[in-house]
């Protein structure tokens, strides 16, 4: 071939490539966890905050108007539960659209995956969400037990731009460990690593996307609560759906809070990008892909992909945004502004992380004065809250009791309720061999040192505080000294009678620790989670929080106390530690 000819085919050659591929910047942009978070205010005191799904908005109007690209918008889970402005549309104002389901239709949102917490709200709430709103919402795992399909989409496929992706939900496969079954009912929830081999290879034959997209409300650590990687329902299987099942580009997670960025490798050694969010509308996570389509072959290549967590409070308040749910706001704001009766004096749940407190022993009171149980246990559902002394309204009720839990009355053994506290307090409290020892069971590193957050930048404990369960209707110390399992006495029932560990009896528990959360039932009190439903004497049938507002209301001058009915010992060593993490945690 002579040169010349060689020269001008190649030149022709290239000139056909450069026709025939064309580049093109996908961004999919993921909120999780937001539980209410829809306005830029703290509706308790009316403060500005740098989150919500205000600031949201603006950073959607910048990436929409970009032309540049291709936007995608999903949502993880979790939104429905968590603040007063959901709590009043789910439950109080339900004669008209949900206002969650309005502020995701106003955003545009092409899919959503169900959260625990939403299923938490009951059929009745989550059933009439489902209808209003204007994208699916996914959960493949979520399984009709009369049809056997999914009782919610199963996934779903978006095409924008030229460029088509498929999105897989699934949720938690927990939830009986953790909700009443009538909140359920009609459902199971079946593993998610089986449930991702099913669908992920049938999705990629018949609709051979573009991009595979694993939109899962599941953490990353399938570690947490002592399961692993083989472990049957596993909790947080995220990254493990995202390793053992091929044909996932990325794998979203929700639930954990954790605000993930980095990619992992499936057993074919391909990239899986792995996102989350924290909690609140802080912040997205976004994944940036460019795609070179190649028209000869019809098909997008991924050239590259880029994960971020975008800090919404970089971004202003969306104005226009705020006016369009004014009227919902200022519904939301005479609701929580309701009084409901007055404290004497002002409670902190800052003293339940260390012992017993006016803040706990308050929702001791209530549960004990409700139902005909002969103990009470319930833990702090606020890290960091406080209700001034002065008149309190409704919107201080979320600071004392944060969840829609119910309230159960369970029958156990005295041995199981010295197993109940032997585990509470083996995973909240450290063994103490002197003054100088933490009081708390931190997270320590091969050296003994503190392991801090890298989000929060704060030490991280061994367990989550809303597990540290104390128990009122009954006198006991718990010993510092000695090892989990052994640090628990029971002396007597506060009422002076006899407290015996082979004797039956009633305890008040919230329906979350009472399905299993927690543990403290399960492996500690070594209840089989099959057997826990059987256990239940009776239930509320409305949330904990309600009944709380309504006593308050009834007192209408509450004055907290402390029980005085539990103590750590010795008191040397309980003074000395607390005052140490004390600093720690809140310095």
């Amino acid at each position: 071939m002579k040169p010349r000819l060689f020269i001008t085919i190649n030149i022709l050659l290239l000139l056909f490539i450069s026709v025939t591929a064309q580049t093109i910047n996908v961004k999919i942009i993921e909120t999780s966890d937001v539980h209410g978070a829809i306005f830029p205010y703290s509706l308790k005191d009316n403060r500005e905050i740098n989150s919500s799904l205000a600031r949201v908005s603006t950073y959607l109007n910048q990436q929409r108007a970009d032309t540049n690209q291709i936007v995608f918008l999903l949502d993880n889970g979790d939104i429905i539960q968590g603040n007063p402005a959901v709590y009043y549309y789910n439950f109080e104002k339900t004669d008209t659209i949900n206002l969650y389901a309005d502020v995701m239709n106003y955003l545009k949102y092409d899919a959503g995956t169900v959260g625990n917490h939403d299923i938490e709200t009951g059929h009745e709430v989550y059933d009439k969400f489902n209808k209003e709103i204007n994208f699916p919402w996914l959960a493949a795992n979520a399984i009709n037990t009369t049809t056997n399909e999914p009782y919610f989409k199963p996934y779903t496929t978006i095409e924008r731009g030229g460029v088509k992706i498929a999105v897989l939900g699934m949720i938690t496969p927990a939830i009986p460990q953790w909700l009443p079954e009538n909140i359920w009912a009609g459902m199971r929830f079946d593993d998610m690593i089986e449930t991702a081999k099913k669908w992920v290879k049938k999705i990629r034959e018949t609709e051979q996307p573009d991009l595979m997209i694993g939109l899962f409300h599941a953490g990353v650590d399938y570690t947490y609560n002592n399961q692993n990687e083989n472990t049957p329902m596993n909790e947080n299987a995220s990254r493990l759906v995202a390793e053992k099942v091929l044909g996932l580009d990325v794998v979203f997670v929700g639930h954990d809070h954790s605000g993930w960025n980095f990619t992992t490798k499936n057993s074919d050694g391909k990239d899986v990008l792995i996102l989350g969010t924290t909690a609140g509308a802080q912040n997205v996570a976004v994944a940036n892909y460019t795609l070179k389509y190649d028209k000869m072959c019809m098909i997008y290549d991924k050239k590259e992909i880029r994960g971020e967590l975008v800090d919404m409070k970089d971004y202003a308040i969306d104005q226009k945004f705020i006016n369009h749910f004014s009227k919902n706001l200022e519904a939301v704001r005479n609701y929580i502004s309701r009084p409901v009766g007055e404290f004497t004096e002002m409670i902190s749940s800052r003293e339940s992380m260390f012992g017993p407190s006016k803040f706990v022993d308050l929702i001791h009171t209530v549960q004990l004065a409700l139902t005909d149980a002969d103990v009470s246990f319930t833990a702090p559902l606020s890290f960091n809250a406080k209700i001034d002394a002065g008149k309190i309204f409704v919107r201080d009720m979320f600071d004392l009791y944060r969840y829609e839990n119910f309230l159960y009355t369970v029958e156990l053994s005295g041995q199981e309720i010295k197993d109940y506290l032997e585990y509470s307090y083996g995973n909240w409290m450290n063994q103490m061999k002197d003054e100088n020892d933490h009081l708390l069971k931190f997270k320590l590193d091969e050296k003994g040192n503190l392991i801090y957050s890298e989000r929060s930048k704060s030490p991280e404990l061994e367990e989550r505080y809303y597990n540290f369960d104390s128990a009122a209707g009954i006198e006991y110390v718990v010993d510092v000294t000695k090892p989990a399992g052994e640090r628990v006495n029971i002396i007597k029932f506060s009422n002076g009678s006899v407290f015996d560990l082979n004797k039956k009896y009633k305890a008040a528990i919230n329906s979350y620790r009472g399905n299993g959360g927690g543990g403290h039932l399960t492996r500690g009190a070594k209840i089989p989670q099959e057997n826990l439903s059987k256990r239940v004497i009776n239930s509320t049938e409305k949330d904990l929080r309600y009944f709380v507002m309504k006593w308050i209301e009834d007192k209408q001058v509450v004055t907290p106390v402390l029980l005085n009915n539990w103590k750590v010992i010795p008191e040397n060593f309980w003074q000395a530690g607390k005052q140490k993490d004390y600093q720690v945690l809140f310095k």
